[in-house]
């Protein structure tokens, strides 16, 4: 292991004053809030589906509930686009709502509007557990960016990595009990019991599963800057070929 391996004593819980604790926390709840979008980003979220089971459940029309669904969806991309918003949740509904819509459309079965994304939820908890039973932690991967910390975690940080296990089997095991809540559903209940119930599932689970994940990055050790550290690197190097230079013109120095 080399000296950049090591975990330093910078990252050592134990030397943190509560001051560092508290910017921690801090710094991971608006990373958290950055990565899943926010109170906007969970409204965007539901509202699609929401939409879709209350037109459903009083006039019983697939296709009426299926393109207000879709209308929606591409409505709140167009306003993040005209507030210059970063539109990657938008655009992730509008593809979920998009597929369940043709899903929909082309076996004629209104449930079938929500299949997709079950399906979608059950293969991300799946990968949640496969890439942390690897060695590596899918959250882990999702908000190392955003900490600017990329997988520096994986050798060098070894706190940040249990965090991270801890995390994702939140995730994965939390997105599972979905699942064997729906799928259940998906054949014995009617569209609009299902639907309601799948709106009344889309919050709670979720917020569960970052609040788990802030309490247990909360409590682990700060990310590595990867990118501070390249800055610097980059700025001594410059410093060192300036200084070369320089003796190279006037050699007394």
């Amino acid at each position: 292991m080399t000296s950049l391996d090591k975990p330093t004593s910078d990252t050592d819980p134990n030397h943190r004053t509560e001051q560092q604790d508290a910017e921690a926390k801090a710094v991971t709840e608006a990373a958290l809030f950055e990565a899943f979008g926010g109170v906007r980003g969970m409204v965007e979220t539901v509202l699609p589906g929401l939409l879709f089971v209350t037109i459903f459940t009083i006039n019983k029309d697939l296709h009426t509930s299926a393109i207000a669904a879709l209308a929606v969806s591409l409505a709140l991309v167009a306003v993040r686009l005209v507030r210059k918003d970063t539109v990657k949740h938008a655009f992730s509904g509008v593809f979920g709502v998009a597929f369940g819509v043709v899903f929909a459309m082309m076996t004629g079965n209104a449930k079938d509007f929500y299949l997709p994304g079950m399906l979608y939820t059950l293969g991300l908890a799946l990968a949640y557990l496969i890439t942390t039973l690897a060695g590596v932690p899918l959250i882990g991967l999702i908000l190392g960016p955003v900490f600017k910390e990329n997988l520096s975690w994986r050798t060098r940080n070894p706190g940040r990595k249990k965090a991270y296990t801890k995390a994702s089997y939140a995730w994965g095991l939390i997105l599972l009990a979905k699942c064997a809540i729906l799928f259940p559903l998906y054949w014995w209940a009617d569209t609009t019991q299902l639907g309601w119930v799948l709106v009344a599932l889309k919050i709670p689970p979720f917020l569960l599963a970052v609040y788990l994940t802030w309490v247990f990055l909360a409590k682990a050790p700060p990310p590595i800057d990867v990118f501070a550290e390249m800055e610097a690197e980059e700025q001594a190097e410059k410093e060192r070929k300036a200084q070369a230079a320089a003796a190279l013109r006037d050699p007394e120095v």
